[in-house]
């Protein structure tokens, strides 16, 4: 059948007799059937469902970035514990060494008496004002020093201090000479560190 025949096989049909019409004829009015139909499936749902797919794959590479991210912490969470337990030993420890308030005053004369004990004069011994450190965990205590010895006097008196079971530094350390060849005068701020004490108030909160 050529083009001509097939085209006036169209004009020919008889709506209300499809039985009889043309094989040719009916594949192509099948196949438009059908492609219509499919085209209409895929409009009215298969269009919303691969939205809807979309939508859920993308979900799940969200999911999944937390899952991952989740299961690192779950994996690394002993290992913090850990390091925060032996944070919290340090801490201990280092707070053990600062005096409290009430500790200071004593602290203060054990300098002054390691000054005597090793052998050294003092020119001046002045306790400065209290200084609360930015954090507010610790206050420092300036002592500003004026001594009078020898070498060998210094370093004993510096030994001393250092070995103290509280915590003191030394800074500023200047030493200088003197009409007595035999003396020197050494200045420097010796620093003590307390802990900043909570008030009833505080703890209670806690």
């Amino acid at each position: 059948m050529n083009f001509e025949e097939f085209q006036k096989s169209f004009q020919d049909l008889d709506p209300n007799n499809f039985g009889n019409w043309p094989i040719p004829v009916k594949m192509v009015i099948i196949i438009l059937l059908c492609a219509g139909a499919l085209g209409a499936g895929y409009y009215f749902d298969t269009q919303h469902q691969m939205v809807d797919l979309k939508k859920v794959e993308f979900k799940e590479g969200e999911l999944f970035d937390d899952y991952k991210k989740k299961q690192w912490k779950a994996a690394t969470l002993p290992k913090l514990k850990e390091q925060l337990d032996e944070i919290e030993k340090s801490l201990g420890e280092l707070q053990r060494r600062l005096p409290s308030q009430a500790e200071v005053a004593a602290l203060i004369q054990d300098i002054s008496q390691a000054a005597i004990a090793s052998g050294l004069e003092s020119e001046l011994f002045e306790p400065k004002k209290e200084e609360k450190d930015k954090d507010g965990v610790y206050v420092k205590l300036p002592i500003t020093l004026a001594l009078s010895g020898t070498y060998h006097a210094f370093g004993k008196f510096i030994s001393d201090v250092a070995a103290m079971p509280r915590i003191v530094t030394q800074h500023n350390v200047s030493i200088e000479s003197t009409n007595n060849q035999s003396k020197l005068k050494m200045k420097l701020t010796a620093q003590i560190y307390r802990y900043l004490e909570e008030s009833p108030e505080e703890e209670k909160k806690k």
